[in-house]
């Protein structure tokens, strides 16, 4: 069987990148723009460095901003309904994974009416029509949303997120701006660098990881490892390193999927609205631990691509040790918290054990693993 690599159309990367949104939207006959962006974006002035550049050029927009952190059903569906009466075009999401996540699903009901109730969208839905077109400008640097066929809804009755997969709704063009990303604060910037650098291991370890998809994840793993820090005391060198670093390992996860450190993750923001950045950073170290024996040599790829010195004279048990280490002590180092222990109840655990061997990130995991696993690792981390 032949492995399928999807990427945009286009991307644009650099200080001052969104200059480039009105050409590319002239130059597609672009008429109206429908702009999802949350309101934190909005209150901050953050989405209007976006909208000056519109309003500059004398294109015609339309802000929706009823997005919240974990997008919900009832969030794409009144923004189904809102794009139905603006009269826009294409799409334009400012923000991070929950500005893109709804705009991708908003475009994909638009051209693909029959799965307007939202939940029919879960995993790989059959849609027949591409997304309306979405050009994609991220504020965050860490779900690499802008590169991804992958979009994440929060079912509210049932307390799970729903995780869809679909090649039609990858933005057509990403404008990865770090401007865009330097008001960010400390905590968010941890965070979904974090999330980064768990979308660069678990995909470089996934099931379906090739040579090709490798390239993508060692290197952003390097770029993330070395960047991080700087990123997280706002140095324009740090914050360009890792609006890159995100978007390569984007390019890579995108295509070969994940592991059970997202299908943990995913629960806990269902349930406890966690950041899904640090829930990611707080499992991936005992997900590793767990893993390691899966990974053959990958690990010590890894500690080399973090900078770690002298994995070729280690023995195995030696680099899978520092792998691991190293990422615990960047966690640290940028103040994502050690362990779950004020984040789970205990008596929640077999629901997020189930939920997390529902997640359709789970047959990605390098090692077979059951819900009975699952329930030993949340319990190690509480």
């Amino acid at each position: 069987m032949a492995n399928r690599f999807v990427l945009n159309e286009t991307s644009y990367h650099g200080a001052g990148a969104i200059k480039d949104i009105v050409p590319e939207a002239k130059g597609r006959g672009f008429q109206k723009a429908f702009v999802c962006s949350d309101p934190d974006l909005v209150k901050f002035g953050v989405t209007k460095k976006v909208l000056d550049v519109l309003e500059g050029e004398g294109m015609a927009y339309e802000l929706y901003s009823e997005i919240k952190p974990n997008p919900t059903i009832e969030n794409v569906q009144t923004g189904v309904a809102a794009f139905k009466k603006s009269g826009a075009d294409y799409l334009i999401a400012i923000g991070g994974g929950s500005s893109m996540d709804t705009a991708k699903a908003i475009g994909i009901i638009i051209n693909n009416p029959e799965f307007e109730d939202v939940v029919s969208l879960e995993g790989v839905a059959p849609t027949k029509n591409k997304s309306v077109p979405i050009f994609a400008v991220p504020t965050t640097a860490g779900t690499a949303a802008e590169v991804t066929i992958n979009y994440v809804i929060t079912d509210v009755a049932k307390n799970r997120k729903m995780v869809c997969v679909d090649p039609k709704d990858i933005p057509v063009v990403a404008f990865v701006d770090p401007e865009m990303m330097s008001t960010m604060p400390k905590g968010l910037t941890a965070a979904t660098g974090m999330d980064a650098l768990t979308h660069a291991i678990e995909g470089y370890i996934t099931a379906g990881a090739w040579e090709l998809s490798d390239m993508f994840h060692l290197k952003a793993i390097e770029i993330i490892s070395r960047s991080l820090r700087g990123a997280v005391d706002n140095t324009p060198e740090g914050r360009a390193d890792m609006a890159l670093g995100q978007y390569v390992a984007g390019m890579g996860f995108s295509n070969v999927g994940l592991g059970i450190v997202h299908s943990m993750a995913h629960p806990l923001g269902a349930l406890y609205d966690t950041p899904h950045g640090v829930a990611n950073a707080i499992i991936l170290p005992t997900v590793m631990e767990y893993n390691a024996e899966a990974t053959g040599e990958k690990y010590r790829e890894i500690a080399r691509a973090m900078g770690v010195q002298g994995v070729d004279n280690m023995s195995q048990e030696e680099y899978r040790k520092a792998a691991i280490d190293t990422v615990k002590k960047l966690s640290q180092d940028v103040g994502i918290p050690a362990d779950l222990k004020e984040i789970v109840k205990r008596e929640d655990i077999p629901f997020l054990a189930q939920s997390a061997y529902d997640d359709a990130c789970r047959p990605g995991n390098p090692k077979e693993t059951s819900v009975e696993d699952i329930t030993k690792l949340y319990e190690s981390l509480i």
